[in-house]
């Protein structure tokens, strides 16, 4: 699988089952379980592809682990940034988990990645 498809599938993945995990929380209503967990897929796409590309121009693993702890963590930092419907900031509860996505994602597409040729 390229590293572009592989970044894409696993940050999809991985984004909606950290979305899932906000259900555990018990200020989370159900109605807004759904825009979560399609937030947190969306955050995970765009990790992954941003991984993936970055995987196809550098061979170095921690280069792509440190590239997708950063861009995991920025676009978890811009979600968090936004306060919730009660005003409190939830940057423990986004951040964290945005940044393991990222840095999973990126160990995955340094090293299980195929090289595309170019």
């Amino acid at each position: 699988m390229s590293k572009v498809l592989l970044g894409l599938l696993l940050g999809a993945i991985l984004g909606a089952i950290d979305g899932a995990c906000a259900g555990l929380y018990d200020a989370i209503t159900k109605d807004q379980l759904l825009g979560i967990v399609l937030g947190s897929t969306g955050k995970g796409l765009i990790t992954g592809l941003a991984a993936g590309f970055f995987a196809k121009r550098t061979r170095s693993l921690a280069k792509g682990i440190l590239f997708g702890l950063a861009v995991g963590f920025a676009l978890s930092f811009l979600v968090a940034a936004l306060p919730s419907p009660d005003g409190k900031h939830y940057y423990f509860e986004i951040v964290l988990p945005g940044m393991a996505l990222g840095a999973i994602v990126g160990f995955a597409t340094q090293r299980y990645g195929l090289q595309s040729p170019a």
